[in-house]
């Protein structure tokens, strides 16, 4: 009867040493990724947050020169005002691109005639880089020749004739619409993709109950689609705070400095500029900003909890 325990303890002891083995090895293989990770954002970070303590042109050594930089970003009024620029379009670019893409994604998730086609057409614009799609424009809005002013002199539509990449009252509003027009159709794929997640099991439900495809909408698909709100307006935010490549190719930042948001200041400081300890400060600013941001979005609505949209189902 005492051979019980020695048995079993005999044969327990092996296996312990082999369970810690084999986690040894599982972590091997997040090596790589981490290696990834930490040279491609942490790094870069780092190198970031260094240099804005530092005066540098690119070519000459690196100097440090302490809190210099934060208190000339603390007295520049051009990024300050370009500050004010980025966070009017943050706020513009979510009031417009949530509500649209989110009735585009529920359209698109449902089973409506030529709903594949209508979906793969407006989806176009997503697909074509932002430089491409800023030179476009600039092209169609030039004052010289332009497709749209072509349009307001030749079928009747002069509004249309208004100078929307020239006057600073126009083209912040313009530039916003080019930004929603590009990113509204990527939204709206996290939409649709959020509907057909929802258990069709309550939809027959409510419609047993007689509630009407409207009422379907207010009280089951938008509650259920809290937690893809959240993602969506999270990648909107961060994506609206960095935009670069399409206004600088569209505006360059100008008129004067009317379209000059703090991503395309940081790159006019650093490449023009040749200030990369300033432009550095910018940066570390800007991805403050995006992480604060972000932080607060989600302790708010409570996407950190994490639970299910089914749950309940």
């Amino acid at each position: 009867m005492t051979t019980g325990p020695a048995v079993g303890a005999a044969v327990a002891a092996p296996t312990r040493p082999r369970r810690r083995r084999f986690a040894w090895w599982a972590g091997l293989f997040l090596l790589p990724s981490s290696l990834l990770f930490a040279g491609l954002v942490l790094l870069p970070i780092v190198v970031a947050v260094v240099l804005s303590f530092c005066s540098w042109d690119g070519t000459t050594a690196v100097r440090f020169i302490g809190t210099a930089n934060w208190q000339r970003f603390l007295g520049d009024g051009d990024a300050l005002a370009a500050l004010q620029r980025t966070g009017l379009l943050v706020v513009l670019c979510w009031l417009i691109q949530e509500p649209i893409a989110l009735a585009l994604g529920v359209y698109a998730a449902g089973r409506q005639r030529h709903r594949a086609l209508l979906s793969a057409v407006y989806f176009l614009p997503a697909l074509v880089s932002s430089a491409a799609l800023g030179v476009l424009w600039s092209q169609l809005l030039s004052p010289v020749n332009g497709g749209v002013q072509y349009a307001s002199q030749h079928f009747g539509l002069p509004f249309l004739g208004q100078s929307w990449l020239g006057s600073p009252h126009l083209v912040l509003g313009t530039v916003t619409v080019l930004v929603c027009w590009q990113f509204i159709p990527f939204h709206s794929l996290i939409f649709q993709a959020g509907v057909k997640q929802i258990p069709r099991s309550l939809y027959e439900a409510a419609a047993i109950d007689g509630l009407t495809p409207w009422q379907q909408l207010i009280h089951i698909t938008l509650p259920m689609l809290r937690h893809t709100l959240v993602t969506s307006s999270t990648l909107n935010i961060v994506g609206s705070l960095t935009v670069f490549d399409l206004i600088y190719t569209l505006t360059g930042g100008g008129p004067g400095q009317s379209t000059r948001v703090l991503a395309l200041a940081q790159y006019l400081e650093g490449f023009q500029s040749f200030s990369f300890g300033y432009a550095s400060v910018l940066a570390v600013v800007l991805g403050v900003l995006a992480v604060v941001v972000s932080l607060i979005l989600v302790r708010v609505t409570g996407f950190g909890e994490m639970r299910s949209e089914a749950e309940g189902a």
